[in-house]
């Protein structure tokens, strides 16, 4: 099943947003109903494809002489433009066709890969790698004019290897997450790895955006469990990892993870796997403020002992039900006050009732009043729901989109503060006074993530006027100390606050691997760095 072109995900599963919010919407946000309905896909006018004949047989050629594998319909190439921001769809659901691609080609292994990037430096078509969709920082469409050509890997899904002895698997990149854990419970392990994206994305779009799970506190963060990579470029093949850590020079890992298809195309990622758990347990704590729910948090992390998962909502998001998106509303016809903390454990019995213990103390000590099991089972129901939500927001004439950062603990208070300022005067003094909700999303033994979710009236200019206050929360996020992304990753979103972020140095340096790797400057230009 394809991704709903101009939302997310399975269109069966959208719903229609409960009285008690849309009243909400429209009494606290002047949020209005749309003007006119969103158009539908055979509405779309599609400019035809620039691809010239001679690049089309060269393309065909590439993937074993396969033409159907070259796709240039209207729907294929609708389908892969752009991803799944606000501003992304705010734009599909309006005819705007722009950075559609020329051609969708879908490769079936490495080889296929390297031969589809010759055709492509020879014919001089730029190209993007597509995973899942799932992007929401302008990943999936190039920052330069001109045609390219969409790369969608769907058809390397393939478990490639598994090492129960080193508990090692080698996964190819097209794989979606639920088909990846499908195929390692059948060996009795788990990659552990379950973002919001789940049900969609995938491990190639893991690896490429340093992804982080919703059980990041127990798994660790994606670019964590990746053990080695091949990467096909322009140049030919890099291969990395032939041991679980070395001294011998730098990680070029780490140049791989996190590239976003600037530097080449992933074709395989060997990950660290683990048993599928016996039990997994969520529950719910409450804490009087933000404030004292993060220094619970700190101290679990800190000290131990760390459960699987660990999240607190601050008190806008807490009262409007966020942290349980599959209800939203309940929280508020409740009154639900102060803040909810969403733990969980995922092991074997004895660990995970050892570690309950403990991190109930830790808890208790530091002010929390435990709210039983309803609110982490409802959170573990409802964890994949919050885009659908998004789109219901969409439908009933709302702005509504989400942003992230991180911090060192020092420094969590004054970035929290300064984002929700930045949205909040922004949007405020543009005449569409936002609600802004905000959890900590993912914890470390020194910092943690920050992730807001911002609704309000559209304006006269949706994306011109949430552009604006993205641009302000950018700013104020370098300002205060944070880094322009946690796990969403660069883009053309965060591009130009990505390049203050390391510097002109670090830039150039990047732009040297790239033009080792990628001379011609074809693989996703301006994703990451700005296009030559």
């Amino acid at each position: 099943m394809d991704m709903l072109w101009n939302g997310w995900g399975d269109p069966a599963r959208a719903t229609p947003l409960p009285d008690t919010v849309t009243g909400l919407l429209r009494e606290l946000l002047g949020v209005t109903p749309r003007a006119a309905a969103p158009l539908t896909l055979e509405e779309i006018d599609v400019p035809a494809p620039p691809l010239g004949a001679d690049a089309r047989r060269a393309l065909e050629a590439a993937v074993g002489e396969r033409p159907e594998d070259v796709r240039t319909d209207a729907e294929s190439r609708i389908r892969h433009t752009r991803g799944k921001s606000t501003p992304d769809l705010l734009r599909m659901r309006t005819g705007d066709t722009a950075g559609t691609p020329a051609a969708v080609v879908l490769p079936d292994g490495h080889d296929e890969v390297l031969a589809v990037l010759a055709a492509c430096a020879e014919h001089g078509l730029a190209l993007v790698p597509f995973g899942g969709g799932t992007s929401v920082v302008g990943g999936l469409a190039p920052g330069r004019e001109g045609a390219f050509v969409a790369l969608d890997l769907r058809r390397l899904n393939r478990l490639l290897d598994l090492d129960e002895v080193s508990r090692t698997a080698t996964l190819q990149p097209g794989l979606r997450a639920p088909e990846a854990e499908a195929l390692l419970a059948g060996h009795g392990y788990t990659l552990g790895h379950f973002p919001q994206s789940y049900e969609w994305a995938t491990i190639g779009g893991f690896a490429a955006t340093r992804s982080s799970g919703q059980a990041s506190a127990g798994y660790g963060r994606f670019d964590e469990m990746v053990l080695g990579l091949t990467l096909a470029t322009p140049e030919g093949t890099l291969d990395t990892g032939r041991a679980p850590r070395s001294a011998a020079g730098p990680d070029l890992r780490q140049l791989v993870l996190g590239s976003e298809g600037a530097f080449g195309v992933i074709t395989s990622v060997t990950v660290r796997v683990r048993p599928v758990p016996q039990v997994r347990r969520y529950e719910g704590w409450r804490f009087a403020s933000f404030d004292e729910g993060a220094a619970a948090l700190r101290r679990l992390a800190q000290d131990g002992p760390r459960p699987t998962v660990l999240r607190l909502s601050d008190e806008t998001e807490t009262l409007i039900g966020l942290a349980q998106p599959d209800a939203i509303g309940a929280a508020l016809e409740r009154q639900d006050t102060g803040c909810l903390a969403v733990v969980g454990f995922e092991g074997t019995e004895e660990d995970t009732a050892h570690r309950r213990e403990g991190a109930a103390a830790v808890l208790r000590g530091s002010g929390g009043t435990f709210a039983g099991a309803e609110p982490g089972e409802r959170w573990a129901h409802g964890r994949y729901s919050a885009p659908y939500l998004r789109d219901s927001l969409l439908d009933a004439g709302a702005l509504a989109e989400t942003l992230e950062t991180a911090a060192h603990w020092s420094r969590l208070p004054a970035l929290y503060a300064a984002v929700r300022e930045a949205l909040t005067a922004t949007l405020t003094e543009a005449g569409t006074p936002p609600l802004v909700m905000c959890h900590i999303s993912h914890v470390y033994e020194n910092g943690a993530s920050l992730y807001f979710t911002v609704v309000s009236a559209r304006g006269a200019d949706a994306v011109a006027h949430w552009t604006r206050a993205k641009h302000a929360a950018n700013d104020a996020i370098l300002a205060a100390g944070g880094t322009i992304t946690h796990h969403h990753a660069v883009g053309t979103d965060h591009r130009d606050w990505y390049v203050r972020e390391v510097g002109p140095l670090g830039v150039e340096a990047l732009r040297a691997v790239k033009r080792s790797l990628d001379p011609a400057g074809l693989l996703s230009p301006g994703v990451l760095l700005p296009a030559d």
